[in-house]
């Protein structure tokens, strides 16, 4: 059984080898891994420099902190979707109670 932190170094080194391959150091895949937090994203961080291969590290920095936003966008939503669920919840049990 792999421990739970393999995908996240398996993506950590999957970023790094695709930093390296297009001429970037290998030490900027730890940092911006370490900013995006999970494999997924940094999988996906992985995914947008083999296809548009960007030439400056300002570019690379601007698509990472794209991905981050968008997660942390993404993890607002569901935890108000959560707390409205909760409210709607006691409200209509409260409602309930006075029927």
């Amino acid at each position: 059984m792999r421990e739970p932190n393999w995908d996240w170094l398996d993506a950590r080194d999957e970023l790094k080898d695709t930093l390296t391959g297009i001429g970037h150091p290998a030490e900027l895949g730890d940092l911006i891994a370490k900013h995006l937090g999970s494999p997924k994203a940094i999988r996906r961080m992985a995914a947008y420099l083999r296809y548009e291969r960007p030439a400056s590290v300002e570019t690379i920095a601007d698509e990472m902190l794209s991905i981050r936003s968008e997660i942390d966008a993404w993890r607002e939503k569901k935890q108000s979707e959560e707390a409205n669920s909760v409210i709607n919840t006691l409200l209509y049990r409260h409602d309930w109670e006075k029927n």
